[in-house]
C-alpha cells in the first residue's frame, strides 16, 4: 500500500492549481523557516490506536497526523473516513502507510499496536509475543524520528515501556506509558460521584502498575484545595475504609467493565492519550500520572523499571517526578507494585 494524502493537483495532467487560484500580495516575505510543524505517528489502527487519532484531530494537535497499521485495506479505509470530515475540523494533513518511512521526523510516535490474546494462552506467552511485535516496531521508529517521544499506550504498559525504552535506544525523559492517566481519571470521577462535585475539582493519583497492584494515593487527595481525608479527621466526620477499598477496585476493573459490555475500551483511553499528547507538544508542564523509569524513586530499587508516578510533562517529555507525600503504607505499596511488575519482566528475553 502506497502512502496516502491530500493534494492540489486536480488540473489537466496533474498541473498544481494552486498557483493559478491564488495570487500573491506584493511585498510579501517567504514562509518563515522557524514556523513550527507538528507531526503526530500513531501505530496501530484499532479501536484505541482509532479512537486517540480522531480525538487528536478534534483537539487540534498536529499539522500532520500518520497512520501506520500491518493491514493495508483497513487502513486506507480509516485514512478516508477521516480525511472525508475534512470540513468539520480543523486542517491536519491525514497519511497512512504500512511503511514506517511515513513517520518520519514525528515530533511524538503514539504505539498502540498489540498482540491479541489467544485462547488459554499464558499472559507471559502473550506478552512475549509483544516483545516480538515492539521488535519489528520500535527501531524504524527510532531511525526515522531519532528525536521523537515514544509514547507507549499498548498493555502490560509499564513492562511494554520499558521494552520500548531498550529497544530505542532513547533517553528515558524521551519514552513514556500512558500507565495510570486514565486509572486516575477513573478514580477522579468515582470520587466526584461520590461527592456530587465536578471531576475536574478533584486531584487524585492512582500510581504504580497499570493493572492490579496499583496504588490509591488516598493520603493526597483534595477537593476544591481541601484534603479529604484530614478535613473528615478535623470534622470527625467518620468514613469506611471498606468504601475506599471499593472505589479502588471500581477503578481497577473499569476497564474489564467495559471490555464486558462493549467488546474493547477506545474513548476515554483516546482523551487520555491525547490530553498527554497536549502536555507534551504544547510544553504545558503539566503533572500525569504516567509511566516513568521509576528506579531510585520512593524507594524503589531492585533494577531498572517503568511504573505510574505523578511526573511534569513539557516539549522534551518527562521534565520531573513530583515529590508526592506517601504514608508508609502507601510507599510499601508502591513498592510491592514494583516488585509484581520485576518479576514479569524478568522473565522477558530481550
Amino acid at each position: 500500500m502506497h502512502k496516502s494524502s491530500s493534494n492540489s493537483s486536480l488540473g489537466p495532467g496533474g498541473l498544481d492549481l494552486t498557483q493559478a487560484f491564488f495570487k500573491p500580495i506584493h511585498s510579501a516575505a517567504p514562509p518563515s523557516p522557524t514556523k513550527r510543524h507538528t507531526k503526530i505517528s500513531v501505530i496501530g489502527a484499532g479501536n484505541v490506536g482509532m479512537a486517540i487519532a480522531q480525538t487528536i484531530l478534534t483537539q487540534d494537535l498536529a499539522d500532520e497526523l500518520v497512520l501506520v497499521d500491518a493491514k493495508p485495506e483497513k487502513l486506507r479505509g480509516e485514512m478516508l473516513d477521516l480525511q472525508h470530515a475534512a470540513a468539520f475540523l480543523p486542517r491536519t494533513k491525514i497519511i497512512a502507510s504500512v511503511e514506517y518511512s511515513v513517520t518520519s521526523g514525528s515530533d511524538l510516535c503514539i504505539v498502540t499496536a498489540g498482540a491479541r490474546q489467544i485462547q488459554d494462552e499464558s499472559r507471559l506467552n502473550l506478552l512475549q509475543r509483544n516483545v516480538a511485535l515492539f521488535q519489528k516496531i520500535i527501531p524504524p521508529l527510532a531511525q526515522y524520528s531519532p528525536e521523537t517521544i515514544l509514547l507507549i499506550v499498548s498493555n502490560p504498559v509499564d513492562v511494554l515501556t520499558y521494552v520500548a525504552w531498550k529497544l530505542s535506544g532513547f533517553p528515558s525523559n524521551r519514552v513514556i506509558g500512558a500507565g495510570t492517566n486514565l486509572d486516575s481519571s477513573r478514580f477522579r470521577f468515582l470520587i466526584a460521584d461520590h461527592l456530587d462535585v465536578n471531576a475536574q475539582d478533584v486531584q487524585a493519583y492512582i500510581v504504580g502498575e497499570h493493572g492490579d497492584s496499583s496504588v490509591a494515593l488516598w493520603s493526597s487527595i483534595s477537593v476544591g484545595g481541601v484534603p479529604i481525608l484530614s478535613f473528615l479527621e478535623k470534622q470527625q466526620i467518620a468514613y469506611e475504609k471498606e468504601t475506599l477499598k471499593n472505589i479502588h477496585k471500581a477503578v481497577i476493573g473499569g476497564a474489564y467493565e467495559v471490555i464486558s459490555l462493549k467488546g474493547y475500551t477506545s474513548w476515554a483511553i483516546g482523551y487520555s492519550v491525547a490530553n498527554l499528547a497536549r502536555s507534551i507538544l504544547r510544553n504545558q508542564r503539566k503533572i500525569h500520572p504516567i509511566s516513568v523509569l521509576a528506579s531510585g524513586f520512593y524507594g524503589i530499587e531492585g533494577g531498572e523499571l517503568f511504573l505510574s508516578l505523578p511526573a511534569q510533562l513539557g516539549r522534551v517529555g518527562v521534565l520531573g517526578v513530583a515529590n508526592v507525600h506517601l504514608t508508609d503504607e502507601e510507599a510499601q505499596q508502591l513498592r510491592e507494585s514494583a516488585e509484581t511488575i520485576l518479576e514479569v519482566q524478568n522473565q522477558l528475553k530481550i
